[in-house]
């Protein structure tokens, strides 16, 4: 009888390249919200795949980006963190637009884990740039495999996983086996909700926002929540709200949908909009939200 196998994947790559859509096709579940919209991903989320061989441990990382607030280096600050833990570290890279610069190559280069390249979005580009891709990333970060993927399409999970599994090591499974995340229910709430406003606002709107679900009332056949959708201007908090309150009417409409379907049952959900000028800049409150420990 082989040995049990266990290990963290993370999956790192710019905005945009696909890493949330890629880590939901592997886990075979939605933990991670996904919009046309770049830099949706904010926290690191776990995804946990279990088999009786194998129990493979899915990082989605906020996506590399040049920070500019205090909220930006905390979510560089978890790239870095899951770079550094990996067992096995994706990189992803978008073929149509695949600029790394060449500090956060070092960065992959250095990695003491094997490194699996990625190229997404195969399917909107010219098969020579496709292969003139992999050759330039691949010099820099000497993959162990490559795969040319569309995300998007759907991948090959089983393919996929079977060559993850070849490169983490023996160990017991570091999760319980029925656990598929290590968020709670509060947390994918809250990325439901902030997930319709990616979908509904423009601009800068859906990036000064932040929900947080601040009461949680389970009772035996209705979920009672109430949010807080944050922003940082006054400004702001009328466009969410909208004219006779029709935009935040809409957004609790379109999340509600959602939440019922992930804790199958009826919810009650109650929004407000409260401003908390410059949050992206403030330690304390990135603190509080769970942004930096």
């Amino acid at each position: 009888m082989s040995q049990h196998k266990a290990g963290y994947v993370n999956i790192i790559g710019k905005p945009n390249a696909g890493k949330s859509t890629l880590c939901n096709a592997l886990v075979g579940e939605q933990l991670s919200i996904i919009t046309p919209k770049a830099s949706t991903t904010r926290h690191r989320i776990l995804g946990i795949v279990n088999t009786e061989e194998y129990q493979v441990v899915f990082s989605d990382t906020p996506g590399i980006i040049e920070p500019a607030y205090k909220l930006h280096e905390s979510m560089m600050s978890a790239v870095r963190d899951s770079i550094d833990d990996a067992d096995v570290l994706i990189v992803l890279v978008d073929v149509t637009n695949p600029d790394l610069n060449e500090e956060h190559l070092k960065l992959i280069a250095a990695a003491k884990s094997p490194v699996i390249l990625m190229v997404n979005k195969v399917d909107l580009s010219e098969p020579t740039k496709v292969a003139k891709v992999i050759k330039e990333v691949s010099e820099k970060i000497n993959p162990k495999e490559v795969f040319a993927i569309s995300a998007i399409n759907g991948v090959n999970a089983d393919s996929l996983l079977k060559t993850i599994v070849n490169y983490i090591p023996v160990h017991e499974p570091y999760y319980p086996k029925d656990q598929l995340t290590d968020r709670n229910t509060r947390f994918f709430v809250s990325e439901m909700i902030r997930e319709k406003i990616f979908n509904n606002y423009e601009k800068e709107i859906p990036y000064s926002t932040e929900v947080i679900v601040h009461d949680y009332k389970e009772e035996a056949n209705i979920d009672k929540i109430y949010a807080y959708i944050i922003v940082e201007r006054d400004s702001q908090k009328g466009i969410i709200v909208g004219k006779n309150g029709e935009g935040i009417k809409k957004i609790g409409m379109e999340a509600r949908k959602d939440i019922e379907a992930f804790v199958q049952k009826k919810v009650f959900l109650d929004l407000r909009v409260k401003v908390e000028e410059n949050w992206r800049k403030n330690e304390l409150k990135l603190k509080r939200w769970g942004y930096i420990e």
